[in-house]
């Protein structure tokens, strides 16, 4: 039985301790999903989140706020049951985050969409030159009569080859560096847009390597003005970067479970594993990591939903510190199912790989120290 006292923290409301027991149950009935193909099962994903009702949380209504702590907690609890599932919920997420923030009522229509499952959205930041250096964006976005003309490469675009949708950064040349760059909205059968290649990793999601040549976008692709496109990319990256850090840890309580589990059932010389001392102190650890990266989360995300314009600093150090602690968490309960933790179809062994990508997307951890250095700084 996982933890699930931190719900009576004082940064909750009823209703998020209503949201959190309801996921947990629908999760029970639904997860974990077959992967053997992660295009359908993320397109199956989708449509069953949506029709649940949980995509709902993945955009504001217009005039209103994303609700950050609610963002969090679906996220850590559907990561805790099944990776895939938190990686669909938040590329519906993030995919249209610019829009949901951003958008007019006409673009907002496909945010209707998304929410409801029935469309799925990516976002198209990474370029091959360009990682965690978004201002060195090389995909151009010229103006036409009647709208805009974009060529450039994206890659490693989160369900690229199976979106419906994009929200893609390009140059619009405003300004030298970041000031210069804008967001489109570009549905995914657009003329010119083509995937270049699928890419494997480790823990298999949609991954695609994308180009666009000469694609045409009508006017009312820009969302907001032109030269914003740095600062609601940010702006995105700031409400997002916590949920990240929700799913690595959601991937550390189940990782802790597994190793409770594992250790008072594990017999040594006539005792549980568990009775060892060595084995005691590397469970604290692990609690004591994971009781930190709920605490930097949740104080994050609840002040966002206090109506703070931003939470930079605090959404960099529970990214860098949630993600880095759940990879250590999740390394000591594969070292304390000793052969079995490296074996394919253990928990333990697929968390080993799905945790490591979150310290590299939405921002490295090293950015991430950067961020936090500046803030002390300034």
């Amino acid at each position: 039985m996982p933890d699930r006292t931190f719900l009576d923290w004082p940064f909750f409301d009823p209703r998020h301790r209503d949201l959190a027991a309801a996921l947990d149950v629908w999760c029970a009935a639904h997860l974990p999903v077959d992967h053997s193909d992660v295009d359908a099962a993320c397109r199956a994903l989708v449509a069953n989140l949506g029709s649940a009702g949980w995509l709902r949380h993945t955009g504001a209504d217009l005039g209103e706020s994303l609700d950050l702590r609610s963002l969090c907690l679906i996220r850590e609890t559907l990561a805790r049951h099944d990776g895939l599932a938190d990686f669909s919920f938040a590329m519906q997420g993030l995919g249209m985050g610019a829009v949901s923030l951003f958008g007019t009522p006409a673009q907002r229509e496909w945010l209707a969409r998304t929410r409801a499952g029935t469309a799925i959205s990516g976002f198209a930041l990474t370029e091959p030159a360009s990682g965690s250096d978004v201002a060195n964006t090389a995909t151009t976005a010229q103006k036409v009569p009647g709208g805009w003309r974009l060529n450039g490469e994206k890659t490693y675009i989160s369900n690229g080859g199976i979106a419906d949708v994009y929200v893609i950064i390009a140059r619009t040349g405003e300004a030298p560096g970041a000031r210069g760059l804008s967001a489109f909205l570009m549905p995914a059968d657009a003329p010119g847009l083509s995937v270049v290649s699928r890419i494997e990793v480790i823990a298999p999601h949609p991954l695609a390597h994308l180009r666009l040549t000469d694609v045409h976008l009508p006017d009312d692709s820009l969302i907001g003005t032109a030269g914003a496109g740095f600062k609601q990319a940010m702006a995105v990256l700031d409400v997002f970067r916590s949920t990240v850090g929700a799913a690595a840890l959601g991937f550390a309580r189940r990782a802790m479970d597994e190793a409770l589990a594992r250790t008072q059932s594990r017999q040594i010389q006539g005792a549980p594993l568990s009775d060892l001392q060595m084995v005691q102190g590397h469970l604290a650890d692990m609690a004591l990591k994971i009781d930190a990266a709920a605490l930097l989360i949740y104080r994050a995300a609840w002040t966002k939903d206090q109506g703070a314009p931003r939470i930079t600093r605090e959404a960099a150090m529970a990214k860098l510190y949630a993600t880095e602690a759940a990879q250590q968490v999740i390394d000591m309960a594969v070292q304390l199912h000793g052969g079995d933790g490296v074996r394919q179809g253990v928990v333990v062994e697929s968390l080993y790989r799905e945790i490591r990508a979150l310290r590299i997307y939405e921002g490295a951890s090293d950015v991430q120290r950067i961020i936090i250095a500046r803030s002390v700084l300034g």
